[in-house]
């Protein structure tokens, strides 16, 4: 590994170790200390992310994309009212999850604790630089930082005025530190950084997280991904249906919770598929149907391809099933585990696809678009974990943290016959 590198993921880990044991109040004052300090470099900050933009610009970047790397005043405002209210959130760094006294008089406590130095790669948006850092401190975690290259003057710029901002207070500034470099080179050290770094963290595209999952040897947890579907069951409320796909597919199209694919119960496909279509088209998405969707309509043919894709556009694929297991075979097949939804008035349809679909989040009547942790009241999120282990959906800070079992005795031995004996006078 390159110096600059070990440098800055040594300075994390060092800080990490200080950070760790600190209680509530001075994290919450570094991080409004953060807030206030962005408002204050608003200018300087600006001026570095004009420079990000006219080089995408000149690399002929989408204008969407060029619109999620441009900061202003009123979006570095946003930034800063984002880390006030990271921390009013509560701490849960020293929770007590679960805790007994045994039989033989050992008090046991599971307590949560910081995981340690997280390391992001994350694409395009700045606000992430910020975002990330506000919450990995305020689970008592440093944060390892690697953004886009494309927005790396306003990264770079960003990490400095927070460390500046660090060092007014009790937290150690080498908690948040931004990967040098701007080729993959860089990435790669990141990803091999076992030891120093304990657990990557992508935020991207199906590209980058699978990159990042496959040749990293730094423990991952995959997020955002997400190919969800809508079921409209054959029991289902139409005129409800109808509301709920165009919200799930429509409302905000670019993002994981957004519907990629509906599915319809042949039994109402005659009544449901022509105001589908025609509601899709009024909201400008176009439909890539199966056979049987294109008898109602003018669609584009669905190929494999659009069973898999994560549109994150004012795309949609669609298909017919001939059961509610059908459904379940489908999404099993082609989704990625974020999101589900069901739309039917059977209970019993509900229970049947809540138990059968394994995915992060599923929906029963409601929109994909809830799967996020503000709506579901747990604050800000670092994203939405489609994996099994540690942590699973909107990732907000417990899910930064682990546990460590702590058991106080009065002395208590355990013999070589297993048999635990308070130590009398100890």
């Amino acid at each position: 590994m390159s110096e600059e590198f070990l440098k800055v993921a040594r300075a994390a880990r060092e800080a990490a170790a200080e950070l760790a044991p600190l209680p509530r109040a001075p994290k919450d004052r570094a991080l409004r200390a953060i807030a206030d300090a962005l408002v204050a470099h608003t200018a300087e900050i600006v001026e570095a992310n004009a420079k990000d933009v006219a080089q995408a610009r000149e690399q002929g970047t989408p204008e969407a994309m060029i619109d999620r790397l441009r900061l202003d005043a009123r979006r570095i405002q946003a930034i800063a009212e984002a880390v006030h209210q990271v921390a009013d959130l509560p701490d849960p760094v020293g929770e007590v999850i679960r805790g007994s006294t045994l039989p033989n008089g050992l008090e046991l406590r599971q307590l949560r604790v910081p995981l340690g130095v997280i390391g992001i790669i994350y694409e395009g948006r700045p606000n992430v630089t910020v975002d990330a850092a506000a919450l990995c401190l305020k689970s008592g975690n440093a944060a390892l930082l690697r953004g886009s290259s494309s927005a790396y003057s306003s990264n770079t710029v960003l990490v400095r005025v927070m460390q500046e901002a660090l060092e007014r207070t009790e937290v150690p500034s080498g908690a948040v530190q931004l990967v040098p470099g701007l080729t993959r080179d860089s990435v790669k050290e990141l990803m091999r950084a076992r030891g120093l770094v304990d657990v990557l963290i992508p935020r991207g595209g199906a590209s980058l997280i699978n990159s990042v999952v496959e040749e990293s040897t730094v423990p991952v947890i995959e997020t955002g991904v997400g190919n969800c579907h809508v079921y409209i069951d054959a029991d289902a409320d139409l005129d409800l249906a109808v509301d709920i796909l165009i919200n799930a597919k429509a409302q905000r199209p670019s993002v994981c919770n957004a519907a990629e694919t509906f599915l319809v119960h042949a039994g109402v496909a005659d009544a449901f598929v022509p105001r589908a279509l025609q509601a899709l088209k009024d909201a400008g998405v176009t439909v890539h149907g199966d056979d049987r969707i294109a008898a109602y309509g003018e669609v584009e043919p669905a190929t494999e391809d659009d069973f898999l894709a994560e549109y994150l556009s004012l795309d949609i694929a669609a298909a017919v099933v001939g059961s509610l297991e059908e459904a379940v075979a489908h999404i099993r097949r082609y989704g990625s585990g974020h999101t589900d939804a069901i739309v039917t008035r059977s209970q019993q349809a509900a229970r049947r696809f809540v138990s059968l679909v394994d995915s992060a989040a599923v929906a029963v009547n409601a929109s994909t678009r809830f799967t996020d942790g503000a709506e579901f009241g747990f604050g800000a999120e670092i994203g939405i974990s489609t994996q099994k282990l540690h942590a699973r959906g909107p990732m907000g800070l417990p899910e930064l943290t682990s546990t460590k079992w702590v058991y106080t005795g009065e002395g208590h031995l355990r013999t070589s016959a297993g048999t635990v004996i308070p130590r009398s006078g100890a």
